[in-house]
């Protein structure tokens, strides 16, 4: 997640979000994005995603159907699986082989 951020931070400021705001939503999400101000989609997309993570045994219809019941369509569940499940896959693969940060990249809170 925390190499990330500086991702998250460029989206929102193609959407024309001010930089200073941008920064605050960034820093919210990576202190606890539970208590960041997120609209209600994308809260619902991190529960989901943070369950695909933690416990993908645990998956269930109920989960895609909290996405349906906010606006997701079949395809942008699929896709939200897939990007969650591919960006598992990566950092996993990553931790595995002990891949270097890249330079400038700030080492994971508590690392």
């Amino acid at each position: 997640m925390h190499s990330h951020a500086e991702d998250l931070r460029a989206e929102l400021l193609q959407t024309k979000v001010e930089p200073d705001v941008a920064q605050g939503l960034v820093q919210a999400v990576l202190n606890d994005w539970r208590a960041a101000e997120l609209r209600a989609e994308d809260q619902a997309l991190c529960v989901f995603a943070e369950k695909l993570t933690k416990d993908p045994g645990r998956m269930a219809e109920q989960d895609v159907q909290v996405l349906r019941s906010i606006g997701f369509d079949d395809e942008a569940v699929h896709d939200a699986v897939q990007v969650i499940s591919y960006f598992n896959y990566i950092n996993r693969v990553a931790d595995a082989a002990h891949v270097d940060l890249d330079p400038g990249m700030p080492p994971y809170p508590g690392a």
